[in-house]
């Protein structure tokens, strides 16, 4: 991990380098570095750091018109120059850059014993592999790069040049890269986004593919070597959604677009979705999208009666699911590339329940492996703390359990409305001045709500490294009610629902403890006040769709406390945004 782009063409190849790179930064790193094809030599520099710096260094005098540059986020090895990429070979003629976990690094850097390592990296073992195959393919790069994927155990995506080269080699196996087509100049990306800028013309490679790309040409081949035809897709991005249009930071930005957002994603037409022909449904996904998951699962056993199984990927995977035909799985991702829930899906397939994606990114990993796909249409998420594609995926868990049930949820159509009355308000920033010094936050929830509170903890702990964990209300005294004090404050989901009383009783055993309570409420509750020090009202609406509302605070509150913190809040520490590793 985390970001890939290359160039060639006639340009100079490192402002377009650095400028995906920059496009790349919500994807999260800690370290970043250019390779320059430069009069049949390399020319490297790495930093470990922010792009930016390297636009301050000397990197900016290296000129060539072919290049890779790459991010890294750390997985074998310390943020240092040594483990950035690109990575050399021992001769300096050939350097890689690799998206991915090398399994078997250990074995084959103990069959390299002649070769001098630079790095504690599994990514510099492929290096060293292609200069071996370089040899023996008779200076055929590609041919060099066949067989050490072959070698390889685990997952990549990887762009390689050699300083005699004018061609770059692109593989890929479980982790994303595209192709873009220009004009006498073709990039490489492991986003879109990285890209969009020069060309809306797009390849996309699948698993075991290669690709043997020059300035006026890309050949793609086959696990097998073989040459295939694959189709060149025009995508409609809009470059401004990549933009903060005036915003301080791209999570209050996203934050802001959401009452749009949900009126788009209402807009989706959902597709071929029968009932009777669903035994179970699993649902599948990571982070985020495993909340948003879990709220799926109320809504559609309340409303269409079938039962619902949601698991985090990284479990599902390994537990040997009783999963088969008759089953629906749903794997939820933003990004449509998180390495665990593809391997879920692809798991589920093996097993032979039907499959449906809820993804944002078009033409995504998941997006085409799935039977079916419904898009979220959030637009580009650019914050790594995910806000807008989360309430756009429990939108999408709505119109499905409308299809399944063959009836319409009531309010569902105001909920852009409300969300805005939230977003105008002043509520927040006072809360957060009271708060944002405290070291630990419990939050607690209770039915719908309870996966509220899991994500309202999450956005917290992700963007102000503040210690957060959620837990549903009625567990509290099985243990986590011994953490309260009065240094601890809790926020209560506690909006007029069926459970409302039940939930009142917790915040009660708080305030027994002498904790502090924050409380979400529904605007009009006048009692609510004798239990919360704090206050912070949603609007009234159905109490399945309070989790759509409830959660807009929360992120605020998140927000609000991380900028007071002065943390940087759309670049966590140690977070990326797509996890294409497992």
């Amino acid at each position: 991990m985390c970001g890939i782009i290359g160039y060639i063409g006639d340009k100079e190849a490192y402002p377009i380098l650095v400028n995906g790179l920059k496009r790349l930064e919500y994807r999260g790193y800690d370290s970043a570095g250019v390779a320059i094809i430069s009069g049949k030599k390399l020319a490297i520099n790495k930093v470990v750091g922010r792009v930016e710096n390297l636009a301050k260094t000397d990197g900016k005098k290296m000129h060539g018109s072919i290049g890779i540059a790459h991010t890294r986020w750390a997985t074998h090895g310390k943020p240092s120059i040594e483990n950035a990429h690109p990575h050399l070979d021992c001769s300096g003629k050939i350097a890689i850059i690799h998206n991915g976990i090398i399994e078997n690094y250990l074995e084959l850097k103990n069959r390299l014993k002649k070769h001098k390592f630079s790095s504690e990296t599994d990514s510099e073992v492929i290096a060293h592999l292609v200069e071996e195959n370089y040899k023996s393919s008779k200076g055929n790069l590609k041919d060099a790069v066949s067989a050490t994927i072959k070698e390889l155990y685990g997952t990549y995506a990887l762009c390689i040049i050699h300083s005699e080269k004018e061609e770059i080699v692109v593989a890929r196996n479980g982790s994303p890269i595209v192709i873009g087509i220009g004009k006498g100049e073709n990039l490489i990306a492991s986003d879109v986004s990285a890209i969009v800028e020069y060309t809306k013309k797009i390849i996309y490679l699948d698993d075991f593919e290669m690709a043997l790309v020059k300035k006026d040409s890309v050949r793609i081949f086959d696990k097998n070597g073989k040459e295939i035809k694959k189709e060149i897709r025009a995508i409609d991005w809009d470059l401004t959604m990549a933009e903060k249009q005036g915003y301080e930071h791209f999570m209050l930005k996203e934050i802001c677009e959401q009452p749009d957002v949900i009126r788009n994603t209402l807009n989706v037409e959902i597709k071929g979705m029968k009932a009777d022909a669903i035994r179970r449904i699993f649902v599948v996904a990571c982070g985020t999208a495993y909340h948003a998951g879990l709220v799926g699962k109320y809504i559609i056993e309340k409303v269409a009666g079938i039962p619902v199984i949601v698991d985090a990927a990284s479990e599902f995977r390994y537990r040997d699911p009783l999963i088969g035909k008759g089953d629906l799985f749903i794997a939820v991702s933003q990004s449509g590339e998180t390495a665990d829930t593809l391997a879920a899906l692809r798991l589920a397939k093996q097993k032979g329940a039907k499959t449906l994606g809820i993804i944002n990114v078009m033409n995504s990993t998941i997006a085409r492996e799935a039977d079916s796909v419904i898009y979220t249409r959030a637009g580009i998420e650019i914050g790594v703390a995910s806000t807008k594609a989360y309430t756009s995926q429990m939108i999408i868990f709505y119109l499905l359990a409308e299809k399944l049930a063959k009836k319409e949820i009531r309010g569902l159509k105001e909920l852009p409305i409300l969300m805005q009355k939230i977003i105008e308000g002043n509520q927040i920033d006072k809360i957060a001045k009271k708060y944002f010094k405290v070291y630990n936050f419990i939050f607690m929830g209770r039915n719908i709500n309870y996966p509220t509170a899991l994500e309202g903890a999450l956005k917290l702990k992700e963007i102000s490294y503040i210690h957060a964990e959620g837990y549903a209300a009625g567990e509290m005294k099985h243990g986590p009610i011994a953490l309260v004090t009065d240094q601890v404050p809790t926020v209560a989901i506690a909006v007029k629902d069926s459970v409302y009383s039940k939930m009142v009783s917790n915040m009660q055993e708080v305030k027994a403890r002498n904790g502090k309570i924050i409380a979400i409420a529904t605007e009009g509750d006048k009692e609510i006040g004798k239990y919360a020090d704090d206050v912070i009202f949603i609007p009234k609406t159905d109490e399945i769709l309070t989790p759509v509302l409830a959660v807009v605070p929360l992120q605020l509150l998140a927000y609000k406390i991380a900028e007071m913190r002065d943390c940087d809040i759309d670049k966590p520490r140690n977070l990326a945004k797509s996890v294409t590793v497992e």
